[in-house]
């Protein structure tokens, strides 16, 4: 199993998560220049080598026309409703489950705002994170997230800091209010370093990707990333991604279902692909016997634990059922990696699958389409080339 461990021990922001795990890609500069093709207007991304205790890592700068993140006086960012954020988000050139994971975080932060200042989620105004710095991280964070593919995400408890922050609505305490009530039941302590070293952007990107909050699990690691924050601190202001495999075995999933008699095969297949564009691990459709001999359709997925709620909103709006069934299973699955794969006629994208003593590779079959289109071939015969 693919497991991604967050050491947060100096806390966690959406800077400091990005660059730890743009350090764990094969080409770290090929994200950036992915981010900066985005469309935030006036953003700019920058990956710069930096030090803190004597450790190296990564730290990446985001501008906003000229000006680095944090260097904006508190309370003079712009203020953004949950409709605008989720209008730029839309708008962002990325697939179409990134942008479903980063609303899901705007989502999480507002309702924790909704909830400490006592007004509806579509009142609330987003101020620090609100502006277009913070919607950068949210949306570097969950690129990363979706290149990267960790089947489990764990995350050490996370240190806070102490003291008081000053923020738009004036002096509060560390953790801030809304970060307190986003980080509820996950292990968190202060300390004698004193200042805010988890943010609510940090705070929800936790909350929403993290599977597990505890000790290092038993793991092979393959690749260490450091991502540092702008502040020094007595001890080095960084946090560590490790990104390694646990052994073979089982890891939990979750599959939601409902039946439907009352829908086109049209609408059921864009239910489907609603499912599978928001990121669900798989989705289909099974033909059933429903009561009265009605014959029907059984529409299901699978997502990952505390994914469920997002997906079985998403059947219950894309569907005409009155409920959604959930059921946690065990799932034994291959560790997968992309691979590209020669043929005379062009590279073809494809993965290859390894695990239990099985290893097999399986090509993209759109990529065999277009070159047998290309090149007036069947795809029998690109197959056959490939060792298919």
């Amino acid at each position: 199993m693919r497991i991604l461990y967050l050491e947060c021990n100096m806390g966690a922001a959406g800077d400091m998560l990005m660059a730890a795990l743009s350090e764990l890609l094969p080409d770290p500069e090929a994200f950036i220049a992915r981010m900066n093709g985005l469309g935030l207007p006036g953003v700019r991304f920058e990956r710069r080598r930096a030090e803190k205790c004597g450790i190296i890592g990564a730290r990446v700068a985001v501008t906003v026309h000229g000006h680095e993140e944090g260097a904006h006086p508190h309370g003079h960012h712009p203020h953004s409703g949950l409709k605008d954020i989720r209008r730029v988000i839309g708008g962002l050139d990325l697939p179409e489950a990134v942008k479903a994971h980063a609303t899901a975080v705007y989502d999480l932060i507002a309702q924790a705002e909704s909830e400490v200042h006592g007004a509806a989620v579509e009142q609330i105004h987003f101020h620090e994170v609100g502006s277009l710095d913070a919607v950068a991280d949210v949306a570097g964070v969950c690129l990363l997230m979706d290149m990267l593919k960790p089947d489990r995400v764990a995350a050490s408890p996370v240190h806070v800091g102490s003291g008081q922050v000053r923020c738009a609505h004036g002096l509060l305490p560390v953790p801030a209010p809304a970060t307190a009530r986003l980080l509820e039941g996950v292990p968190i302590y202060g300390g004698r370093i004193r200042g805010e070293l988890c943010t609510p952007t940090g705070a929800a990107l936790l909350r929403h990707f993290a599977d597990s909050f505890g000790d290092m699990p038993a793991m092979a690691v393959r690749k260490i990333g450091y991502g540092m924050g702008a502040k020094d601190f007595e001890a080095a202001n960084c946090l560590r991604a490790m990104l390694g495999e646990t052994s073979e075995g089982a890891a939990d999933v979750c599959a939601l279902r409902c039946n439907l008699d009352d829908m086109t095969g049209e609408a059921l297949g864009f239910a489907m692909q609603a499912l599978l564009d928001a990121g669900a691990l798989d989705a289909w459709c099974e033909a059933i016997l429903m009561k009265k001999g009605r014959p029907g359709q059984m529409l299901c997925c699978l997502c990952r634990p505390g994914e469920e709620r997002r997906f079985a909103e998403l059947m219950l709006k894309h569907t005409a059922t009155l409920g959604v069934r959930v059921q946690t299973l065990r799932r034994y699955a291959l560790e997968r990696e992309a691979v590209t794969l020669d043929t005379p006629w062009g590279p073809v994208r494809g993965k290859r699958s390894t695990g239990y003593g099985v290893s097999r590779v399986k090509p993209e079959f759109d990529d065999v389409a277009r070159l047998a289109r290309e090149h007036d071939l069947s795809t029998e015969e690109i197959l056959k080339r490939i060792g298919q």
